[in-house]
């Protein structure tokens, strides 16, 4: 392939030891969903009920990396990518949620990773990125304190099997995304409401966070383990008292509620009152179970939100103001292109005391791609890398703790409720004949990478 045109930005600017990865999710690009013993996941049950994903679409195929594996790995090599993001499928490992193991599943992994590493390609494990066993949800899913348990044995399988090869671990993806979205909005999987769900959720995820790092710890005692959250850049409307205790709320949130516990520091309660009614679901040692010496952090930031108060929204009395209505440049999801919110964002973690070190494991764009004679020239989605790499190097410059940055996504993928219509992938994917294509944005990366 042809060289692209390079910026001023190198790899060298972000030091030798600065990892360079891509991410992925099991449910999002692997299809086979009840190949070789799978079990049924909650969002394979979700997205079979009607008019809950965009346009009817669905992830029985996806991209079908369950049987691609090796030509989608083959890519990863050619783009000289030295570090890939995926995650394991509970259901797919434990069909029910609990024993007895899928030993296909088990199989099926084991030559992910082993393919990998004869690439010379570094796995990084997700242990859970929302898949949670349907068997497991008619039990009350999250909601349920027997949760922690069942993940527990679920990380223990995966630990015995896989630590054996994979050094690099992440035990839960992003748990305020898919506890608001899937217990308190109902419109992610498994579609509950209610604040008392998510508060359950909520607790119960944190609670099995540390549980599963100390059982990959044991395991595997020179592991290097993180977990993952989702950031976002948070700004008053206007000045007025009232907007900037609105977005404090919201920033608490969206940005504190799941690491501050981790960290030793207890829920930030008093900065959101409604966190308060936790208090009923915590008992005897939860407080002394909840935090854990993580190796690394992983942050998760796409965009900015500005908030406004509002009397009408119930628990945190904020608003966000769209970026249409704001009418700034934004992306196919709707989220502003504001790439200063890395900066922020990493500005925010570092002021912590108990990180260790920061990996930024997701960043990047969807935009509506074209496919046009062989190519895709996404150049939106180059800039949008190019210039969140140069809020890293300023990061840096400024003192910042920074270590890596992975590209969400490899492939355009099955993009949770947008279905298929938000591709965020540095290859283009035909998901009527499964063809693959590097686009713009992925020869940038792969020549940066060189």
């Amino acid at each position: 392939m042809n060289k692209v045109e390079t910026s001023f930005l190198h790899k060298n600017q972000f030091g030798d030891d600065f990892l360079w990865g891509v991410s992925t999710a099991a449910f999002q690009i692997e299809g086979a969903p009840d190949t070789d013993g799978k079990g049924r996941s909650i969002w394979d049950v979700f997205t079979s009920q009607k008019g809950k994903i965009k346009n009817g679409h669905h992830a029985l195929t996806a991209c079908d990396f369950y049987n691609s594996y090796q030509n989608d790995i083959d890519l990863i090599r050619e783009l000289n990518i030295p570090n890939f993001r995926f995650s394991i499928s509970w259901p797919r490992i434990m069909p029910s949620g609990v024993s007895p193991i899928n030993e296909a599943g088990i199989a099926y992994y084991n030559k992910i990773i082993d393919s990998l590493l004869s690439a010379g390609i570094e796995p990084w494990i997700t242990l859970y990125h929302w898949d949670l066993p349907h068997d497991l949800e008619l039990k009350g899913g999250w909601t349920n304190r027997e949760s922690v348990s069942w993940f527990s044995a679920y990380v223990a399988v995966c630990v015995q099997h896989f630590g054996d090869r994979v050094k690099n671990w992440m035990v839960i993806n992003e748990p305020s995304v898919f506890t608001g979205a899937g217990y308190f909005l109902g419109i992610h999987a498994p579609g509950k409401k209610g604040i008392t769900n998510y508060l359950k959720a909520m607790h119960h995820v944190t609670l099995a966070t540390t549980a599963g790092a100390k059982i990959i710890r044991n395991h595997i005692p020179d592991a290097h383990i993180g977990t993952t959250f989702s950031c976002t850049h948070i700004e008053p409307a206007t000045s007025s008292s009232k907007d900037v205790e609105a977005a404090k709320r919201v920033d608490t949130l969206l940005n504190r509620t799941f690491i501050e516990p981790i960290l030793g520091l207890g829920y930030p309660q008093a900065d959101l009152p409604v966190l308060k009614k936790l208090n009923a679901y915590i008992v005897e040692d939860d407080l002394n179970n909840l935090s854990f010496d993580f190796d690394f952090i992983g942050l998760q930031c796409y965009t900015r939100e500005v908030v406004k108060s509002s009397l009408l929204i119930p628990y945190i009395g904020a608003e966000l103001i769209s970026a249409e209505k704001r009418n700034v440049i934004s992306t196919d999801m709707g989220w502003e292109v504001y790439p200063p919110a890395l900066y922020q964002v990493l500005k925010k973690f570092n002021a912590y005391e108990g990180i260790r070190k920061i990996i930024i494991t997701e960043n990047g764009a969807a935009f509506p791609d074209t496919l046009k004679n062989g190519k895709v020239y996404d150049i939106k989605r180059t800039h949008y890398i190019q210039d969140h790499l140069e809020q890293i190097l300023k990061a840096k410059k400024d003192g910042l703790a920074v270590d890596g940055y992975f590209v969400w996504t490899l492939t355009d993928n099955f993009e949770w409720a947008e279905g298929y219509n938000a591709r965020f992938g540095l290859i283009h994917v035909d998901f009527d004949t499964q063809q693959r294509t590097i686009k713009h944005s992925g020869l940038w990366f792969k020549d940066f990478l060189s």
